[in-house]
């Protein structure tokens, strides 16, 4: 299996566009109703958006390849980018999402260990992310890869509050 990661850039904006609302709702429309997934996609996955994002010095996103074919992404943010005030010495993993067709071949390692090796090379003290409580398997991941719970935080899925755990760990 041939896997390659590229850095995302402006131009490829429509292919990010693409991957984020495919992946992201094939992940979670069947736990949530269909007029909060189309506002929440429409409002964090829009081309000025996304746009917004890639032109952000203080975030990166990085495609995975599978047999030269698109298999997910991750965005990491570090400084004023993370989602939440967790101060210059943190990176954010905001998100590793794979397609369907890609999951469990161990691509989501592969973003993760790109994910360290940024903060390592960013001298960042700790890694950290929120994940949804009712994404069991993406909990199950985060702790086999040594992050550990740490508080939560409230995300709203169009206008419905839901608790994102809070996960840590040290590079």
């Amino acid at each position: 299996m041939t896997v390659t990661i590229k850095e995302c850039t402006r131009e490829d904006l429509q292919l990010l566009q693409e991957i984020s609302v495919e992946t992201f709702n094939d992940t979670f429309k069947d736990q949530n109703s269909p007029e909060n997934m189309k506002a929440y996609l429409e409002r964090a996955f829009n081309s000025n958006q996304l746009q917004k994002e890639l032109s952000n010095s203080s975030s990166a996103f990085y495609f995975i390849f599978c047999k030269e074919e698109i298999a997910g992404y991750l965005k990491v943010n570090m400084n004023d980018a993370q989602s939440e005030k967790m101060g210059d010495e943190s990176l954010e993993i905001e998100r590793i999402y794979i397609r369907n067709s890609y999951q469990r071949k161990g691509l989501g390692k592969y973003l993760f260990n790109k994910a360290m090796e940024t903060a390592i090379r960013q001298n960042k003290k700790k890694i950290w992310l929120g994940v949804w409580e009712k994404n069991e398997n993406a909990i199950d991941f985060y702790k086999k890869m040594g992050f550990v719970q740490t508080g939560a935080h409230s995300f709203y899925m169009g206008d419905e509050e839901q608790i994102d755990v809070i996960m840590t760990k040290t590079p």
